[in-house]
C-alpha cells in the first residue's frame, strides 16, 4: 500500500464517495463521479484494461445525463425510483452477452490486454448497469454487487491492489444502496 500512487489514492475515496452519495439518492453523486471517472480511465489505460478505459468515456457521458435526469425527475415531482419485470431483466442479460463477446474479440484483436473477455464481461456489465443507474431503476444494484464482485480478482491480477480493495467495498455500498432503494421504492406513492 506504500507504493500506491496518490492518483490511485484519490480515484479510491472519491469512487467510495461517488457510490455512497448515489445510493443515498443525493444528487451530488454525478459531480464526484467526474472526478472518479477521470482518475479511472487513467489508471485503466496504465494497467491496459482497455474496455475498462473505453467505458471511462461512456460513464462521463452518462454522468452528465444522470445528473440532468435526476434534477428533472426531481422537479418534476414523479415516482423517482422504478422497479423492472421479467421482460427488461432478459433483455439487459442479452445485452451482457452480446456485449461481453463483442468486446472481448475486440480487445482480444485489437489490444495488447491478456484479460479480454475478463475485461470485456466487467465492461458490459457496467454499461447495463449504469443505464440502469441513471434512469434510477431499482435492480441496477444487483448488477453493481455482481461486476464489483468480479473486478476483485481481476483487479488484483492487474495490481491494482488499492483499487480490488475499493471493489470490495463497493460490493458492500452497493448492497446497502439496493437495500436502501428498496424501502425507497416500496413507500413511495405510486398514485
Amino acid at each position: 500500500m506504500q507504493q500506491t500512487p496518490w492518483l490511485e489514492w484519490v480515484g479510491f475515496f472519491s469512487t467510495i464517495a461517488c457510490i455512497y452519495l448515489a445510493a443515498r439518492e443525493n444528487i451530488w453523486n454525478w459531480p464526484v463521479s467526474i472526478l472518479s471517472i477521470i482518475i479511472s480511465a487513467l489508471l485503466f489505460f496504465q494497467s491496459q484494461l482497455f474496455g475498462d478505459f473505453i467505458l471511462q468515456f461512456y460513464f462521463l457521458f452518462t454522468a452528465f445525463y444522470g445528473w440532468w435526469f435526476w434534477i428533472k425527475k426531481k422537479k418534476e415531482k414523479e415516482k423517482p425510483i422504478v422497479s423492472i419485470g421479467f421482460k427488461y431483466w432478459l433483455a439487459a442479460i442479452v445485452a451482457v452477452i452480446v456485449l461481453t463477446l463483442v468486446l472481448g474479440y475486440l480487445l482480444d484483436r485489437f489490444t495488447p490486454t491478456n484479460v479480454p473477455y475478463e475485461d470485456g464481461f466487467c465492461t458490459a456489465l457496467s454499461f447495463v448497469a449504469q443505464i440502469m443507474l441513471t434512469r434510477k431503476i431499482l435492480e441496477n444494484w444487483i448488477l453493481w454487487i455482481i461486476v464489483d464482485i468480479c473486478y476483485v480478482p481481476l483487479l488484483i491480477y492487474k495490481q491494482l491492489y488499492l483499487y480490488a480493495v475499493l471493489y470490495a467495498i463497493l460490493v458492500v455500498i452497493a448492497v446497502i444502496g439496493y437495500l436502501d432503494w428498496k424501502k425507497t421504492y416500496r413507500g413511495q406513492d405510486l398514485s
